[in-house]
């Protein structure tokens, strides 16, 4: 190996150790604050909360006991097409952040080729030795560029990745757990509205013997005319009541034919009068779950990516270092083409800095800085409501 390899090999590697030691440009991420009561104005002695939306939520639905009401919650898990986009939505996010985490290795490819030339006559450098038809052969060659992280750009991007994975992880078990609550509770007003149809018809059929009853006094010259219209009135008023319920049970019956992935023609549920009575809730229980709601996790994930996007902003502003280098064989003659002279070879680092994009890094600076403060104002309100 020559002096003059080992030296230049000697300056790539130094530059490389150099660029390795970069900084992380932009802010730390520190959470924000939210202006969160020590007690509760309306009675004290409460606690602090202690966030816990990473806990299994469970088949919550099972307190009920109701066998129908557990396998229609099975079949949302299964079948419902809100869920499965937002499933696709988070499998998207994860695959994110492995694109991103690409960055941080070399980029190698290779174009080999075998191409056939005719020069120009009249061009200038042509000359009687030149040949005018000649084939050139290339193999492969192996480019590689590798761009080393000095300025933490990489870091921030896969940083903010990570966060829209994790926050969208988090949105993923709340709309799971808004799709069973809303099952639930379109299975209980289903119930409720048999019992009201049940006694409804039950009604109605009491209002039709009172109306024998009063049409037959009537007759009789006991009840008036108007006994009679009163009593016709109050069963045709019961039987609008009765109609309307049941147009009501339809809706209810097509809410819960969509929630489990089902067309509403190939779903019907029998009428079920409400019996069974609500299960009791322990007085703590309210506090217990505000703590492991996944809408305050994902709102405060999101204020974290936005931190992060600030960092890839200002990092745009120093130069972008790289290494590339390419390796391979060239030549005109096919049997000549794997011979050592045909090799050819090339190594070094190159720096690119932007001196002039007409405020474009810091328009965009101003627009990650903006996102961040849209970000923690959501996240503050999303506390504020839970």
């Amino acid at each position: 190996m020559s002096k003059g390899w080992r030296s230049r090999r000697a300056e790539v590697l130094g530059i490389a150790v150099l660029l390795l030691g970069g900084c992380t440009v932009g802010p730390k991420y520190v959470r924000p604050t939210a202006d969160v009561p020590a007690d509760y104005k309306e009675v004290g002695a409460w606690k602090s909360a202690q966030p816990s939306d990473a806990i299994a939520k469970g088949k919550w639905w099972e307190v009920y006991g109701d066998p129908q009401l557990n396998a229609l919650e099975e079949q949302v898990s299964v079948s419902n097409e809100t869920l499965k986009a937002a499933q696709a939505q988070f499998l998207e996010a994860r695959a994110a952040i492995r694109t991103v985490r690409a960055a941080y290795f070399p980029t190698v490819t290779a174009n080999p080729s075998a191409a056939g030339t005719r020069d120009s006559q009249n061009q200038a450098l042509f000359g009687t030795t030149t040949p005018i038809n000649y084939a050139t052969y290339e193999l492969p060659p192996i480019d590689a560029s590798w761009e080393p992280d000095v300025w933490g750009r990489v870091r921030r991007t896969v940083e903010a990745a990570r966060s829209e994975a994790q926050a969208t992880a988090a949105d993923l078990a709340n709309t799971e757990l808004s799709l069973h609550a809303e099952l639930a509770l379109d299975y209980f007003q289903l119930r409720g509205l048999d019992s009201q149809q049940q006694l409804l018809d039950s009604t109605v059929t009491s209002y039709e013997r009172a109306l024998q009853l009063t049409d037959s006094r009537y007759k009789g010259g006991v009840a008036s005319g108007v006994d009679v219209a009163q009593a016709q009135t109050q069963l045709e008023t019961t039987r609008a009541q009765a109609a309307d319920v049941a147009v009501d049970r339809t809706a209810f019956e097509h809410a819960i034919a969509v929630l489990i992935g089902k067309p509403p023609y190939q779903f019907s549920q029998q009428p079920l009068p409400l019996s069974t009575p609500p299960p009791a809730i322990p007085p703590g229980l309210p506090s217990e779950l505000l703590e492991r709601r996944p809408d305050i996790a994902a709102a405060e994930r999101r204020v974290q990516e936005a931190n992060a996007q600030i960092g890839v902003a200002r990092a745009a502003y120093f130069p972008v270092f790289s290494l590339a280098a390419a390796a391979g064989l060239n030549s005109t003659n096919a049997s000549t083409w794997l011979t050592a002279p045909s090799r050819l070879w090339s190594v070094g680092p190159q720096g690119v800095l932007t001196l002039f994009d007409a405020g474009r890094h810091r328009a965009e600076t101003a627009q990650a800085l903006a996102q961040y403060d849209e970000q923690v104002a959501d996240y503050r309100d999303t506390v504020l409501r839970a």
